[in-house]
């Protein structure tokens, strides 16, 4: 290694045997803290996984713990609508502080910054990237014990700057019935095991719905095929999670807080083993 290297490989055209490994954690804002951060991840859209974001911070929440949502979905953003909020609470020369809701969970999302939430955000990959970053760099999270990270779907440029950018603890994967799952859990998985961020384990949701009349529960979606492919991990199934147009009421009302979390208690306890 030369005597006058900065430790910079990217920048460096010699061909050194001794490279150091760079890191791309970015540094959190100085006036933040932020003990775990866990990013609930799907292989594809449509499962559900903002809405089971938004659950597991209020199961947390209700156990004691200071809450942060942040919404990486930049393009498809809707933390803000399931808890009711607007606007970010202000900003000064340290920072941008995140919205409030009604029962103290901290809250980050571009529609939080857009003029009218209906706008769409007509950015390229590398800066929808960069905006996510920024929400870690430039938002003050105070006293946070758990930061749930809302992730756009797939393994694009998004998931890639998360794991790489922010210091994640542990993956929640939420998934649906359907029998594609196997492909689409195991990118998500795979994806985790190359970062080298462990997987807490699996929540299916739209799992089964329940007869009005005589209670039997239905495989809308087919019958799950979801223990054998989390065995086939080593990983367990932390929650099934039914098809409920209360909830779906709640997350369009902006009453996340008021459901019942009941149904979460397996992966709040996977989150609390950290």
């Amino acid at each position: 290694m030369s005597e006058s290297c900065i430790g910079n490989c990217s920048a460096c055209g010699s061909d050194c045997g001794e490279r150091k490994a760079e890191s791309l954690l970015a540094q959190l804002n100085p006036r933040s803290s932020v003990k775990k951060v866990i990013a609930v991840v799907s292989g594809k859209g449509g499962v559900g996984k903002s809405t089971v974001t938004a659950q597991l911070a209020v199961a947390m929440a209700r156990k004691g713990y200071r809450v942060g949502v942040l919404d990486a979905d930049i393009t498809g953003p809707s933390i803000p609508k399931a808890f009711g909020v607007t606007e970010c609470q202000g900003a000064d020369k340290s920072g941008l502080y995140p919205a409030l809701t009604r029962t103290g969970i901290q809250v980050m999302s571009i529609n939080l910054l857009l003029d009218n939430d209906t706008d769409p955000v007509l950015w390229r990959g590398p800066v929808i990237a960069g905006a996510v970053k920024q929400f870690w760099t430039d938002v003050i999270w105070e006293d946070v014990d758990y930061l749930f990270v809302d992730m756009p779907p797939g393994t694009g440029d998004v998931p890639l700057t998360v794991f790489q950018s922010l210091p994640v603890d542990g993956v929640v994967v939420v998934t649906s019935p359907q029998a594609l799952v196997s492909m689409i859990v195991s990118k998500a998985v795979k994806m985790a095991n190359m970062m080298h961020i462990p997987v807490l384990g699996f929540v299916e949701n739209y799992s089964y719905i329940t007869c009005p009349d005589c209670g039997k529960r239905l495989s809308v979606f087919g019958e799950s095929r979801l223990e054998e492919v989390a065995a086939g991990f080593g990983l367990p199934v932390l929650a099934k999670l039914p098809i409920d147009p209360a909830v779906a009421q709640a997350f369009d009302q902006g009453n996340m807080e008021t459901l019942d979390t009941e149904d979460l208690r397996g992966v709040a306890g996977a989150v609390e083993k950290l």
